[in-house]
Order: C-alpha cells, then structure tokens, then sequence
C-alpha cells in the first residue's frame, strides 16, 4: 500500500450510468467492501478531491459537467473510470447521445471493466488510484523542492 502523508479524498460521480455499477460503488463505500480501510475518504466537494471515480458513459448533456468538476480538483488528481460504459461508452456506445467514455473529455488513469463492475475490481482501482496518487504527489513534492 502507498505511504500517503494524509488520505486522499475520492468523488464518485455518476455520469449517465444504468445505476449498475453506482450500487457496486456504493457498496464499496460501506462497511461492507469498506474502501476507506485502503486510505480514501468519501467526499461530495470536487474542490476537496484527489480521486473522481467516474461511472456511465458521455453524453452532450454531462460532458460540460464532467469537464467542470474535473477542472475544480487541485493537482495532484487521478481519474478512475468505473464500469465498461465509463471505460468506451459499453453497450450504449453507439446510440446517438452517447460521446463515449470519460476520455472523451477528460484525461482517465485507471480503467475499471464490467457491466456492472465488480466491488472487488472497483476496490483494486481504488487502490490503483491511491499508489498513483502518492505517486504524483512525490513527483509535485520533489519538484518543488529541487526549484
């Protein structure tokens, strides 16, 4: 597990999902997977948030949404798409609103597959996404003290 100085804060934000992969998210976040064990804490403030785990695909109506909240997160940030309709759009993929995945608009870190996605993978992202966390903030720590 990464030696993180403080927990990373982590937003969930359900883009245009079926709610499938909401609830494995959901039971994530509950005593019952309980992803904080792992050092994340739940937030609902983009400003406050170093990890956006990101579910359902794109689309004209939330893709200024997801920008927006993506741009309130101070660096360092990682993105975690959650589910297959997050990861390339899925099964809606080729319907007239749907733009794609989350990288459509938005730089993704880590890729979660599954229609729904398991807890047990979310859970391994989540991980994922807290190394990669420490990671980019080493760097940005590193880099401030050597200019």
């Amino acid at each position: 597990m990464a030696n993180v100085s403080r927990s990373p804060w982590l937003l969930h934000y359900d883009g245009s999902s079926c709610n499938g992969c909401d609830i494995e998210v959901l039971a994530c976040l509950t005593p019952v997977y309980d992803a904080e064990r792992f050092g994340v804490v739940n937030t609902g403030n983009p400003m406050h948030a170093d990890i956006l785990l990101i579910t359902g695909g794109i689309n004209s109506q939330n893709a200024s949404v997801v920008e927006q909240i993506y741009k309130q997160m101070p660096n360092p940030k990682v993105v975690c798409a959650v589910g297959t309709c997050a990861c390339t759009g899925g099964v809606f993929k080729e319907c007239y609103n749907i733009k794609g995945g989350a990288d459509t608009v938005i730089p993704v870190d880590i890729y979660v597959p599954g229609c729904a996605a398991r807890p047990q993978s979310i859970i391994d992202g989540v991980v994922q996404a807290v190394a990669l966390f420490q990671k980019k903030h080493e760097e940005i720590k590193n880099n401030t003290v050597t200019k």
